[in-house]
């Protein structure tokens, strides 16, 4: 589904993406992990073509991403942001519909398909008509998912979507996007920092250090040991945690 093959890019002469290799096949959910700096959202962004790579191709079942035209490419991958970039001044149901309706699809599906969504994202229907600023963070970011699902997209990209959220809300919001994921047949790329949420959401997980690939593994894997310090490092919190809640159990 989404391949990028020696994908490099700098800013200033400071290199951020180094010779990236990344094959993610369809139905898979693929989690970048690392340090401020690694690179993860640079790549990220390189896979809907809002950064050009310096050097190297991104290809989308098997299709070049330069060769096809910017804004047809992002309307057909969802993507969402850790702040989340809904329309201040448009409600619910209109932030929700803003893909369709620049597709060109009716209002009568177009307010089908809201209704849809917002009851896939677990949101009542009466916050159709409400601004974002009536609603929780939670609630905010839910309508963000719902935003990026709207054009019915196979790829959808996730930017430390959970992020500002309380513990909660964003447990709760993780556990219910993978089974969308499961069950719309998405194939989803997401950034964070959280490397127990990764670990707990990922098929696989693909690490950065310095703007290379440093591992590249499923969670078990990863959490049994890696020959990289830095590998070791990230992933030691989520080993802690969980010696420390089997010692509170165990008390």
């Amino acid at each position: 589904m989404i391949e990028l093959k020696s994908v490099s890019k700098g800013y200033d002469g400071h290199s951020v993406l180094r010779d990236i290799n990344l094959t993610i096949p369809t139905g898979r959910f693929v989690v970048l992990v690392g340090g401020s700096g690694a690179g993860k959202t640079t790549l990220l962004k390189t896979i809907n073509a809002l950064i050009q790579p310096d050097r190297g191709t991104v290809s989308i079942d098997g299709v070049a991403t330069h060769a096809i035209e910017p804004h047809a490419l992002r309307r057909s991958i969802g993507y969402v942001f850790q702040d989340v970039g809904l329309f201040p001044h448009m409600t619910v149901a209109q932030n929700i519909g803003i893909t369709p309706q620049l597709l060109g699809i009716d209002d009568a599906e177009i307010a089908e398909r809201v209704e849809g969504l917002l009851k896939l994202v677990a949101l009542p229907a009466g916050l159709a008509l409400r601004l974002p600023s009536q609603l929780s963070g939670g609630q905010r970011q839910r309508v963000a998912v719902a935003r990026a699902l709207a054009a019915a997209p196979r790829i959808v990209l996730m930017d430390e979507p959970f992020g500002a959220l309380d513990p909660v809300s964003r447990g709760k919001l993780a556990d219910d996007y993978r089974t969308l994921h499961r069950h719309l047949g998405l194939t989803s790329v997401l950034v964070t920092h959280d490397v127990t949420e990764a670990v707990l959401l990922a098929d696989r997980i693909v690490v950065l250090a310095d703007g290379e690939i440093v591992a590249d593994g499923v969670p078990g894997a990863l959490l049994q040991g890696h020959e990289d310090p830095r590998v070791n490092a990230l992933f030691d919190a989520p080993r802690r945690q969980e010696r420390r809640i089997r010692e509170v159990a165990g008390a």
